[in-house]
């Protein structure tokens, strides 16, 4: 699935698709936006109005 499109997606399976890719891909939220040329505070924003927050000490979203 293509995240750059993340703006359409359900926010739930935004989150769960970033958390993925932070897990296996990337490593932190930095590299993939970097990586995936994303908007780090369109993302944040996006997903924090969902009601998750970036968790730096755990490099996920909840």
């Amino acid at each position: 699935m293509d995240i750059r499109n993340y703006q359409n997606m359900d926010p739930i399976m935004l989150m769960s698709i970033i958390n993925m890719k932070l897990r296996d891909e990337y490593g932190d939220l930095d590299n993939l936006v970097k990586s995936m040329d994303l908007d780090k505070d369109a993302l944040v924003a996006k997903l924090k109005a969902a009601g998750f927050d970036y968790l730096e000490d755990v490099k996920q979203f909840r």
